[in-house]
Formats: C-alpha cells, sequence, structure tokens
C-alpha cells in the first residue's frame, strides 16, 4: 500500500472513531442531563404532594379545575390518583385518600374554588355563633341557604356527608354577600351568616317550615346585635314579613339596640301580613300573629 493511500485510510478511521467516540459522550451526556432532569422533576413533584398533603386542611374538597390554577395540571392529578393520594367523589371533585366526607369541607370547596354562592344559615349559624345552644331543641339536620337558581355540582348532591342538611333556595338580600361572617372548622375556612342575617333566614321560614315561638325565643337571645349591622340587612332584605316580624320581634324582646333603627330608611311595604289562623293583627307593623304576640 502507498504512503498515501495509508495515511488516506488511517485518517478516515481516526475519523470514524473519534466520531464514535464524541457520538457516545453526547450519548452519555444527554443520558446524564435526562437522569439529572428526572431526579429534579421528581424533586418537584414530591414538592408538590407534600405540599397538598400537608398545606389543605382534612376533610376540604379538592376541585381539578381550582388545583390546575394551583399549580397540579391535569395529568399530574391523574398521577396523584394512580399513586393512591388523592380519590375521586366525582366528577372534577377529589378527596385526599383517607379523608372523610366533611359538609364543611365540601361547603368550603363551593363557595372559595368554585365561587357558588351557598352557606351554613338559619339556626345552624345562630348555634354556631353561641346564640341558640341554651334552647332545649335540636335540629336533626343543618340548614342552608342558597339563592333561588343556584345550580349545585352533583358531586355535592349524590355524595353522604357526615351531616345530614337541608336547602332552602331564597333570594333574601340584594347582596348574596351581606351578612356573612368567617367560620373555621378544624382549619376549614368557610362563610356562615352573623347571628343578624341567621335571624331572618330564620323568619322567613316561619310559619311552615318554623316556629313563630322558636323564632322569638332565638330573638330574645341577640341582645348584642350591632345595630349599623342590623340597619344595613334590612335595607337590602327582599322579605316585607321578614323586616317586619324582625322589627316587631325585637321590641317586643326589648332589646336595647333597636332604638337606633332608622325604620324610614326600610321599605316595610303596605297592607296586612297574616301568619297565622284566627289570629290577632298587630297594627304597628300590620303583621297577624297567633295570640301569645298578641
Amino acid at each position: 500500500m502507498s504512503t498515501l493511500l495509508y495515511f488516506k485510510y488511517e485518517l478516515k478511521a481516526n475519523y470514524k472513531l473519534s466520531n464514535f467516540c464524541h457520538t457516545n459522550k453526547i450519548i452519555y451526556l444527554c443520558s446524564r442531563y435526562d437522569i439529572l432532569n428526572m431526579n429534579e422533576s421528581s424533586k418537584i413533584n414530591q414538592s408538590k404532594i407534600n405540599r397538598l398533603m400537608q398545606e389543605y386542611p382534612k376533610g376540604l374538597v379538592l376541585l381539578s379545575s381550582w388545583l390546575v390554577s394551583e399549580g397540579y395540571p391535569y395529568e399530574l392529578q391523574q398521577q396523584y390518583r394512580k399513586s393512591g393520594w388523592l380519590k375521586s367523589i366525582g366528577n372534577g371533585a377529589m378527596l385526599k385518600s383517607n379523608d372523610p366526607f366533611l359538609l364543611s369541607g365540601a361547603l368550603a370547596a363551593l363557595q372559595s374554588q368554585a365561587n357558588i354562592s351557598i352557606h351554613l344559615g338559619g339556626r345552624t349559624a345562630l348555634e354556631l355563633n353561641g346564640v341558640a345552644h341554651y334552647l332545649q331543641l335540636s335540629a336533626p339536620e343543618v340548614t342552608l341557604f342558597a339563592p333561588g337558581k343556584t345550580k349545585l355540582p352533583s358531586w355535592f348532591i349524590s355524595n353522604k356527608w357526615d351531616v345530614e342538611y337541608k336547602i332552602f333556595r331564597t333570594t333574601l338580600f340584594v347582596s348574596e354577600s351581606v351578612g356573612l361572617t368567617d367560620y373555621s372548622d378544624a382549619g376549614i375556612n368557610m362563610k356562615i351568616s352573623t347571628s343578624a342575617r341567621a335571624m331572618m333566614e330564620c323568619l322567613s321560614l316561619c310559619p311552615k317550615d318554623f316556629s313563630l315561638s322558636e323564632a322569638y325565643e332565638l330573638m330574645e337571645g341577640l341582645s348584642t346585635l350591632r345595630p349599623k349591622q342590623v340597619q344595613e340587612l334590612l335595607e337590602v332584605c327582599t322579605s316585607i314579613k321578614v323586616k317586619r316580624l324582625f322589627l316587631c320581634f325585637a321590641e317586643r324582646a326589648g332589646h336595647s339596640w333597636f332604638k337606633y333603627i332608622d325604620q324610614t330608611t326600610i321599605d316595610l311595604g303596605s297592607g296586612n301580613r297574616s301568619l297565622a289562623n284566627s289570629g290577632v293583627l298587630v297594627p304597628k307593623y300590620s303583621l297577624v300573629l297567633p295570640k301569645e304576640f298578641s
């Protein structure tokens, strides 16, 4: 073989060898990068699942669409369900695998994650606010209030929660957010009715779903209401019956805050409202009530 041909052969061989080594090096580096990237991704996912398990309280329903906004894409949620971290409780709703079915956790999710107007109100809210506990009356279920046309998701309706509930659908105020306050149940935060709003919700159910005598007993316990808050609620309340009853019972109970209520700014309507058969008319409030209230 000539020197020139040998040189060309060796150069070609060295090039192939060099190219082979270079290629292997690239493969090695890429593999190393993938491993590091996988490790980093694993660390991030582990950090996220730790946050999911620790940051959100036990029993809080987690809505899939809301989790996406919190940095948990649908693919990751599916992975968590397959791994047993989360369990589906209906279309678009989940619980952490060992969590109980708490009504408070469902309500909190509806309010803060789905922006649906629904809350604990009426007598239940009065009990939670420490007003109704002294009465020797027991309710077999909690009372929820929602605007008349509120549509609730199937996962809420179809699941059995830790307590029974009854929903009253009524639009009692011009603004649904008025008269609500923050309440925490074992770390689960939600909105419930203030005592003044809860009292008006009870009165809205009278006399068919709530007795007038029990409503008056509850009113007797509301000696510390703030007149400014009461005034605001009465001015935006849409029920003539509720406003008249509230004022009538408050005056009868002799509450000190009653004298600060300006009735001239409250629409009390016209004509009589009858709430009892063979009742007695209370002229000042144009209400026909049972004889015990005459």
